[in-house]
């Protein structure tokens, strides 16, 4: 309406000035009801033209759009393992810092993994005891049997010497029996030596190993039993969180609620446009938004991203080939707009439904010195026509409470 009243500015109100004064004809006389199509035909036609015209260029190069939302993230609370709720530590809908435990797991076969690990790294440092005690006793059987072995040395010593002075003195069964016996207590020493050896072995490899792998078996048991206390991962807001003690949770199956990060929503703004408009949208653009929970406020914003592939062309491969009949709906480009200034987002509730303009700005063609005469007031003039566009938001912005309030039967 309003582009309409400033064509009609310019066209029919001048064909309409000229029929009254220049040739002399009046309503209700020469110019009737059903003689105005005539008479005021050139101002009529180049009116709706030039607004079909105007509206064109507006709305191409200044791109509005009501598919504004502030979108926000959520997490699901899931826990890592399933398990049977034991206790619940938040209500339904409750604000929560980084760390706060939300709910605890029963964590009986847990607790006795951790219990047994433990055990296990005590029974490591008691065999380490043994093996140390063994080593002594071995000391002890090592000295013996070296004793033992040089006093058979001694007495085949001397049973030689006598053979070799005198043989009837000597038998010669007796010295094989006497080297019979050295050989016997070498053996034995060398045996006790070995097992001396093994327990040292021991205590330096096998025992240090079976205790490093007990006390990873500990870790792993206690990270384990750390599952079963799920916390909030970072600030915010638990909603919709109904568990309650007794319930099975499932990591893949069933969440426990949904918790909404402090800053989710607060300082951008999702904004899909017309797909014609995609070779207009651009990143620092201007622009300006107008939220329904934040009434009759103009909040100026800045074009930071745009998207580009559209959403609605997505497929996942399946048993059946896609047809292009399925996307009943056009695709929208997706742009993120941020706040011009700081905080220009306070007050408005993430997930709010708003309506955006941008305006293009064509000031660096404008003052390039290749840019002809025509072009330069051209793109003044498209440059201008975004004042319009601001006024049909305001406009907006004054009309979107009541109707919201009065017109949508709510």
């Amino acid at each position: 309406m309003l582009e309409l009243l400033v064509c009609a500015f310019f066209t029919l109100l001048p064909d309409y000035l000229y029929r009254r004064y220049g040739q002399g004809k009046r309503f209700g006389r020469e110019l009737t009801l059903y003689s105005v199509w005539f008479e005021l035909r050139w101002g009529i036609v180049t009116c709706v033209m030039l607004t079909v015209g105007l509206i064109t260029v507006i709305f191409y190069n200044h791109p509005t759009t009501t598919s504004a939302t502030v979108f926000f993230r959520t997490v699901p609370i899931i826990p890592e393992v399933n398990g049977r709720v034991a206790e619940v530590h938040v209500g339904v809908s409750q604000a929560v810092a980084k760390g706060d435990t939300l709910f605890t797991l029963d964590d009986k076969t847990q607790a006795a993994a951790v219990d047994a690990a433990r055990r296990k790294i005590a029974e490591a440092d008691a065999a380490l005891v043994v093996a140390k005690a063994d080593i002594l006793a071995d000391d002890g059987k090592i000295q013996e049997a070296k004793s033992s072995l040089q006093q058979a040395l001694d007495e085949l010593r001397t049973k030689t010497e006598l053979q070799r002075r005198n043989d009837a003195v000597v038998a010669a069964r007796e010295i094989e029996r006497l080297e019979n016996i050295v050989a016997g207590r070498e053996a034995a020493l060398a045996s006790v030596t070995a097992a001396r050896n093994a327990e040292q072995t021991k205590i330096a490899t096998l025992l240090p190993a079976q205790r490093a792998s007990a006390e990873a078996a500990l870790a792993q048991a206690e990270v384990e039993l750390q599952k079963t206390v799920v916390r909030a991962g970072f600030a915010g807001r638990v909603e919709q969180f109904t568990l309650r003690v007794g319930d099975v949770v499932n990591p893949f199956m069933r969440p426990a609620g949904i918790l909404i990060p402090e800053e989710a929503g607060r300082g951008r703004l999702q904004a899909g446009f017309n797909q014609i408009e995609a070779q207009v949208i651009k990143v620092g653009m201007v622009a300006e938004v107008t939220c329904i929970s934040r009434p009759w406020v103009i909040i100026p914003m800045v074009v930071t991203g745009v998207q580009d592939f559209i959403a609605a062309g997505q497929f996942r491969s399946g048993e059946q080939l896609i047809d292009a009949q399925q996307v009943v709906r056009p695709g929208t480009i997706l742009a993120f707009l941020e706040p011009l200034y700081q905080g220009g987002l306070d007050g408005v509730t993430p997930g709010s439904s708003c309506v955006a303009n941008a305006y293009s700005n064509n000031h660096d063609i404008i003052v390039a010195k290749e840019t002809g005469t025509l072009r330069r007031i051209a793109l003044h003039a498209v440059d201008a026509t975004g004042v319009v566009h601001a006024m049909l938001l305001r406009i907006q912005a004054l009309v979107l409470p009541v109707q919201s309030l009065v017109f949508s039967g709510h």
